[in-house]
């Protein structure tokens, strides 16, 4: 029994951890399913939440706004992959992490992935003046006609 406690454990806190007030996971697999359940991408925001002062402004400008926020969930799993230096996170959540960043080439933050369900790259983009409105009709440009 003791054997399969730990990665119980990790499993608990990965999903304790998967879901925040804006709507975002922590959890690609979860993420996955969701967006094949929903028929809908993934938009996958790669971020140093607590020190990096582009992936800051990010989140204040458009990620924590309403309209980016209503329009998000019509149109996205939200996935975040955050590299914090003071935030706590499990190891199991770091490794996932890790793996994406070195999967994806992701060089430099933020880097924002717009994912289909199976993880294939639809469009890469960062930060980008403008507040929400401007970024939302940046994203529809990843959105097939009938989307957005």
């Amino acid at each position: 029994m003791r054997r399969y406690l730990a990665p119980l454990l990790a499993l608990v806190s990965l999903a304790a951890v998967a879901a925040d007030e804006g709507g975002w996971t922590t959890d690609f697999s979860a993420a996955k399913k969701e967006a094949a359940k929903r028929g809908v991408p993934i938009l996958a925001d790669f971020s140093g939440s607590d020190w990096c002062g582009w992936c800051i402004r990010l989140d204040k400008e458009v990620f924590s706004e309403a309209d980016f926020r209503k329009f998000a969930a019509d149109n996205f799993v939200l996935f975040l992959a955050d590299f914090p230096n003071a935030k706590p996170q499990t190891d199991a959540l770091k490794a996932q992490n890790a793996a994406l960043a070195e999967k994806y080439g992701v060089q430099g933050f933020p880097t924002v992935l717009i994912l289909d369900a199976e993880g294939k790259v639809i469009g890469k983009t960062g930060y980008r003046r403008g507040g929400a409105a401007a970024y939302i009709e940046h994203l529809k440009g990843f959105l097939g006609p009938n989307r957005g």
